[in-house]
Protein backbone atom coordinates (compact mmCIF):
# COMPACT_ATOMS: atom_id res chain seq x y z
CA UNK A 1 0.00 0.00 0.00
CA UNK A 2 1.27 3.47 -0.78
CA UNK A 3 -0.13 6.95 -0.43
CA UNK A 4 0.46 9.91 -2.69
CA UNK A 5 0.11 13.45 -1.39
CA UNK A 6 -0.82 15.65 -4.33
CA UNK A 7 -2.15 18.66 -2.42
CA UNK A 8 0.84 20.78 -3.43
CA UNK A 9 1.07 21.72 -7.07
CA UNK A 10 4.86 21.66 -7.25
CA UNK A 11 5.67 18.39 -5.54
CA UNK A 12 4.41 14.87 -5.20
CA UNK A 13 5.44 12.51 -2.42
CA UNK A 14 4.87 8.78 -2.45
CA UNK A 15 5.27 6.86 0.82
CA UNK A 16 5.31 3.11 1.24
CA UNK A 17 3.45 1.43 4.11
CA UNK A 18 6.61 0.81 6.16
CA UNK A 19 7.51 4.51 6.03
CA UNK A 20 3.99 5.51 7.06
CA UNK A 21 4.18 3.12 10.03
CA UNK A 22 7.54 4.56 11.12
CA UNK A 23 6.18 8.10 10.90
CA UNK A 24 3.11 7.10 12.92
CA UNK A 25 5.32 5.57 15.62
CA UNK A 26 7.48 8.68 15.80
CA UNK A 27 4.42 10.89 16.08
CA UNK A 28 3.00 8.66 18.82
CA UNK A 29 6.23 8.96 20.80
CA UNK A 30 6.33 12.76 20.65
CA UNK A 31 4.71 14.14 23.76
CA UNK A 32 3.63 17.75 23.57
CA UNK A 33 2.81 19.71 26.73
CA UNK A 34 -0.70 18.88 27.82
CA UNK A 35 -1.04 16.05 25.35
CA UNK A 36 -1.79 12.63 26.93
CA UNK A 37 0.71 9.83 26.42
CA UNK A 38 -0.05 6.50 24.87
CA UNK A 39 -1.13 3.72 27.19
CA UNK A 40 1.26 1.38 28.93
CA UNK A 41 0.88 -2.37 29.14
CA UNK A 42 0.59 -3.90 32.59
CA UNK A 43 0.79 -7.65 33.12
CA UNK A 44 -1.05 -10.05 35.41
CA UNK A 45 -0.02 -13.65 35.87
CA UNK A 46 -3.42 -15.26 35.37
CA UNK A 47 -2.24 -18.84 35.84
CA UNK A 48 0.90 -20.93 35.61
CA UNK A 49 2.43 -20.07 32.22
CA UNK A 50 -0.30 -17.57 31.33
CA UNK A 51 0.05 -13.76 31.42
CA UNK A 52 -2.75 -11.32 30.59
CA UNK A 53 -2.13 -7.81 29.29
CA UNK A 54 -4.02 -4.71 30.40
CA UNK A 55 -3.69 -1.87 27.91
CA UNK A 56 -4.96 1.44 29.25
CA UNK A 57 -7.77 -0.29 31.14
CA UNK A 58 -8.66 -2.64 28.28
CA UNK A 59 -7.93 -6.33 27.77
CA UNK A 60 -4.82 -6.44 25.59
CA UNK A 61 -4.24 -10.14 24.97
CA UNK A 62 -2.26 -13.01 26.44
CA UNK A 63 1.10 -14.72 26.48
CA UNK A 64 0.74 -18.49 26.88
CA UNK A 65 3.81 -20.61 27.68
CA UNK A 66 3.76 -24.04 26.08
CA UNK A 67 6.97 -25.99 26.65
CA UNK A 68 9.88 -23.71 25.76
CA UNK A 69 7.77 -21.34 23.64
CA UNK A 70 5.64 -18.29 24.42
CA UNK A 71 2.60 -17.94 22.17
CA UNK A 72 1.01 -14.50 21.89
CA UNK A 73 -2.48 -13.44 20.87
CA UNK A 74 -3.72 -9.85 20.86
CA UNK A 75 -6.86 -8.13 22.13
CA UNK A 76 -8.84 -9.49 19.16
CA UNK A 77 -7.61 -13.07 19.60
CA UNK A 78 -5.32 -12.75 16.57
CA UNK A 79 -2.12 -14.81 16.65
CA UNK A 80 0.90 -12.49 17.03
CA UNK A 81 3.75 -14.97 17.18
CA UNK A 82 5.81 -17.64 18.90
CA UNK A 83 8.75 -16.39 20.96
CA UNK A 84 11.61 -17.93 22.93
CA UNK A 85 11.46 -15.58 25.95
CA UNK A 86 8.68 -14.03 28.00
CA UNK A 87 10.23 -10.57 27.61
CA UNK A 88 10.32 -10.86 23.83
CA UNK A 89 6.70 -12.05 23.74
CA UNK A 90 5.51 -9.21 26.00
CA UNK A 91 7.45 -6.59 24.05
CA UNK A 92 5.98 -7.82 20.77
CA UNK A 93 2.44 -7.68 22.12
CA UNK A 94 3.01 -4.15 23.47
CA UNK A 95 4.24 -3.03 20.04
CA UNK A 96 1.23 -4.65 18.41
CA UNK A 97 -1.19 -2.92 20.79
CA UNK A 98 0.40 0.49 20.18
CA UNK A 99 -0.13 -0.06 16.45
CA UNK A 100 -3.65 -1.51 16.66
CA UNK A 101 -5.03 0.88 19.26
CA UNK A 102 -3.21 4.22 18.88
CA UNK A 103 -6.11 6.20 20.36
CA UNK A 104 -5.93 4.43 23.74
CA UNK A 105 -4.17 6.82 26.10
CA UNK A 106 -2.61 6.44 29.50
CA UNK A 107 -5.07 6.46 32.35
CA UNK A 108 -2.31 7.63 34.69
CA UNK A 109 -2.20 11.22 33.41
Amino acid sequence: MSMTDTRRQRSEVTLDTATIEVIAEIEADVIATGRPTRAHVTWTKADTGLWAANYGGYYGGVVDKQGDHYFVSDTFGQYVGDFRTLEEAQDRLATRLHQLLPDVISTLD
